[in-house]
C-alpha cells in the first residue's frame, strides 16, 4: 500500500483549518481581537514614544528576548500575529517562495478583519507549499534557516508548524470563550 505523505500532512492541518479554527474566527470583532484579559498583556498596538524601533513600523508587537518568566498573557491580536508571521509566514517565505516576512517590518493589523486577511494569506501560502512537497523533499533536511530543525527532515518541520498552528488556534478560541463570558461569574461563596 502506497501512502501519499504530502497529501496526508496537508490534510492534517487543512481539515482542522476548514472544519474547526477558521469558521470559529469568522465573526471576530475588533474588541475581542485587542481585548486584554489581564493587566500587562502583550498585544499589537500603535507605536508609542520609547518603543523599540526594531519591532515594526507605525504598529508594534510587544516582545522581549528572552521572554520574561513567567511569560505574559497575550491577546488574540498577539497570538494571531505570531501564527501569521512566526509560524506560517516565515516558513512559507523560507521554503515555498512566499512573501518575505519578519517581525521587524511586518505591517501589524489593528483590526480583526485585517488580521484575518493576513492569516488567510499566510495559511494559503503555507498549505499550498505543503501540497507541493514530494516524498523526496519531505525526507531532506530543512536547512540552516530553520535553526534547531535545520538537520531534521522537512516532514518534521511540517508536523511542528501544524502543531503550532493548531495549538495557538486553540488558545485564540479559548480567549474568545473567555471574552464572551467575561461578565459571568459561576463562583458561589459558601
Amino acid at each position: 500500500m502506497s501512502i501519499d505523505w504530502p497529501a496526508q500532512l496537508a490534510e492534517q492541518l487543512d481539515w482542522h483549518w476548514h472544519n474547526h479554527l477558521r469558521p470559529k474566527l469568522a465573526d471576530l470583532t475588533d474588541d475581542e481581537y485587542l481585548w486584554e484579559p489581564v493587566d500587562g498583556c502583550w498585544t499589537v498596538r500603535p507605536r508609542r514614544d520609547g518603543d523599540d524601533a526594531g519591532l515594526g513600523g507605525e504598529r508594534v508587537i510587544d516582545w522581549a528576548h528572552p521572554a520574561p518568566e513567567p511569560p505574559p498573557v497575550t491577546t488574540i491580536a498577539w497570538r494571531l500575529t505570531h501564527v501569521i508571521v512566526g509560524v506560517l509566514g516565515l516558513r512559507a517565505a523560507s521554503h515555498f517562495g512566499g512573501p518575505s516576512m519578519d517581525y521587524s517590518t511586518f505591517p501589524y493589523a489593528l483590526t480583526a478583519a485585517d488580521a484575518l486577511k493576513q492569516l488567510d494569506d499566510a495559511y494559503a501560502n503555507w498549505i499550498t507549499g505543503v501540497r507541493g512537497l514530494d516524498d523526496e523533499r519531505l525526507a531532506q533536511p530543512c536547512g540552516p534557516a530553520e535553526g534547531p530543525y535545520g538537520d531534521l527532515p522537512m516532514a518534521t518541520l511540517v508536523l511542528h508548524i501544524h502543531r503550532e498552528t493548531i495549538h495557538h488556534g486553540a488558545e485564540v478560541l479559548l480567549l474568545r470563550d473567555l471574552y464572551r463570558n467575561r461578565h459571568t461569574s459561576h463562583f458561589s461563596p459558601s
